[in-house]
């Protein structure tokens, strides 16, 4: 299982803060494009963390059993 967390503005998009996968070996960049589509929240601005790092949501990772991935919407400084 792949743990997907949401937060801020796609939280409210996807109408949950966590879901599970039940794929493993799935490719970042297919996961994000799947979970775009199935929300539609390609408008929105995104960071995303695996396994508590940020990365390039275009890295050509594979997402692995036990994996941790969140979507973070924009950070304000202060």
């Amino acid at each position: 299982m792949i743990v997907v967390k949401y937060f801020g503005v796609i939280a409210e998009h996807t109408n949950s803060t966590e879901e599970q996968i039940g794929l493993s070996e799935l490719s970042l960049p297919d996961c994000v494009a799947a979970l775009m589509k199935k929300y539609s929240f390609e408008d929105v601005q995104f960071s995303i963390a695996l396994n508590q790092n940020l990365i390039d949501k275009s890295s050509d990772i594979v997402l692995r059993a036990n994996d941790e991935l969140a979507f973070l919407p924009p950070f304000a400084g202060g």
